[in-house]
């Protein structure tokens, strides 16, 4: 039985002092294997060109986070993944965007109760 991972979206999110490229080899073998993937940088950081005194609140920091579930069709459910200060930002996800989430990983990340 062949499984099709073409439906399965996985959003990686970095930890903290990290970006987007830190997931870059676990975003090429999830993508070989066929799942759609996508690794934002949160506000001020990796390529994300704000200064971290422009990011006053942890939900600003996220905001790129929410806005990529924000623009999801409304069918559509996503995994989450976040490492290290990432968990915070997939707790807030999962808060502001239960219907989005098919399943949430916290990988070697905060995970507040």
């Amino acid at each position: 039985m062949e499984i099709n991972n073409s439906s399965k979206h996985i959003i990686l999110i970095h930890g903290a002092c990290h970006g987007a490229w830190s997931w870059y080899k676990v975003t090429t073998q999830l993508q070989s294997a066929g799942y759609h993937v996508t690794v934002p940088d949160m506000a001020a950081s990796g390529r994300d060109p704000r200064q971290l005194a422009d990011v006053p609140r942890f939900r600003d920091y996220s905001q790129p986070l929410l806005d990529i579930l924000g623009s999801l069709p409304p069918e559509e459910k996503v995994i989450l993944v976040g490492h290290s200060l990432g968990g915070i930002n997939i707790a807030l996800a999962m808060e502001e965007f239960p219907e989005k989430i098919a399943a949430a990983v916290f990988l070697s990340a905060y995970m507040p109760d």
